[in-house]
């Protein structure tokens, strides 16, 4: 009976000391955080190993994470898998399915966002735009001529239309001078001609006309004159000639005939006014957007992710170098609090350690029993 005391008392004794020896060195991994000195002397094993060594533990884990976890050829691979592109086909379309049952409009959007005055901006960036872009074209082009600015299938285009012209200003001459208008307007021309071209003229104009009105005799010739082949043949010649000369201006030479600059400013303005930007910034998006519902989802998301995916695989390399990942690692862990790292040890390892200790408590359980047996022979 005392022998088996002997040796249950070693056991325990064994075991006790196994795993507090054992706790310890798991609790000399974090504790102290700082140094203990005393008479100046620091203590040795202070502060415990991982306070210690932080910097070091901070440059591994950069190095560990960068060239074992986060590889390029780990990220391209989850790239390539066809679950990854539908999981993110499907949350595309779920967000695109948002937008499109939306009710909110892009001013509402953007003001949530904590851009306000949107259309006021977007309206004022247009004018902007095209106003800078028109300046630099005449300044660009001030030397050459209309000729050479004017597209050759337009320029074609107007000298095919002539012909058609030159018909419509003699069709559009026939129906006035036909109307009473017209006419009044002819009779007027020709008193106020007379007036200035009384005495001779006058009695000489009366003789070969008698008591005809001078009216009844010029109208039907004016119209007989439009009705020509010929006059149409005139007018289109001339349409032509005018045309020709006009291409053959200089731009500055156009600028300095007409002021085109201020003609083209103005006509930005009130073309830039009558968008309505207010208008299409204050309707749902939904509008714009349900019409193309089918192909955004079915044809347009599935191009831009595979073609997004695309681009990471080929510059996953450099990303990754300018994300500068170890650095960040690096900087986040170095500046963790001890105790920060001691909770995320312990939330990875806390059963690992106990079983630790619990094992050292076994270790010397087993050798207090040969100890005691052991003591009992020797």
């Amino acid at each position: 009976m005392t022998a088996f005391l002997m040796i249950l008392f070693m056991v325990a004794v064994g075991a006790i000391i196994g795993g507090i020896t054992n706790h310890l060195a798991i609790k000399m991994l974090f504790h102290p955080y700082k140094p203990v000195y005393i008479f100046g002397k620091r203590i040795p094993f202070t502060p415990g190993l991982i306070p210690k060594r932080r910097d070091e533990l901070a440059n591994q884990m950069g190095k560990m994470v960068v060239q074992h976890l986060l590889t390029p050829e780990g990220i391209n691979r989850k790239f390539q898998q066809a679950e990854f592109k539908a999981q993110l086909l499907t949350w595309g379309q779920a967000e695109m399915n948002k937008i499109v049952n939306t009710e909110k409009s892009a001013s509402q959007l953007l003001s949530a966002a904590g851009i306000n005055n949107a259309p006021q901006f977007v309206q004022e960036k247009i004018q902007v735009f095209l106003h800078l872009k028109y300046e630099a074209f005449l300044m660009e082009n001030k030397e050459k001529s209309l000729e050479e600015l004017i597209p050759a299938h337009f320029s074609s285009k107007i000298n095919e239309s002539i012909p058609k012209i030159a018909q419509f200003i003699a069709v559009k001459g026939i129906e006035y001078f036909s109307s009473a208008e017209g006419k009044q307007r002819l009779k007027k021309m020709i008193d106020d001609f007379l007036a200035t071209r009384s005495g001779m003229l006058g009695n000489m104009l009366q003789m070969f006309l008698g008591n005809s009105s001078l009216i009844d005799k010029v109208q039907p010739e004016i119209i007989k004159f439009l009705r020509n082949d010929g006059t149409v043949k005139m007018l289109a010649s001339v349409i032509e000639r005018e045309w020709l000369k006009i291409q053959a201006l200089n731009l500055s030479d156009v600028e300095e005939k007409w002021n085109i600059e201020k003609l083209g400013k103005e006509l930005i303005e009130g073309i830039v006014s009558r968008m309505n930007v207010d208008d299409l910034f204050d309707k749902p998006l939904s509008v714009y957007i349900q019409t193309y519902e089918a192909y955004i989802n079915e044809k347009l998301l599935p191009l831009v992710i595979d073609k997004v995916l695309h681009y990471l695989e080929g510059n996953i390399h450099e990303l990754l170098g300018k994300l500068k990942l170890e650095e960040v690692v690096r900087e986040q862990v170095s500046t963790f609090a001890v105790e920060r790292l001691e909770d995320m040890i312990l939330s990875i390892s806390r059963r690992e350690f106990k079983m630790i200790t619990y094992l050292g408590a076994l270790l010397g359980g087993i050798i207090g029993i040969f100890q005691g047996i052991f003591a009992l022979l020797f």
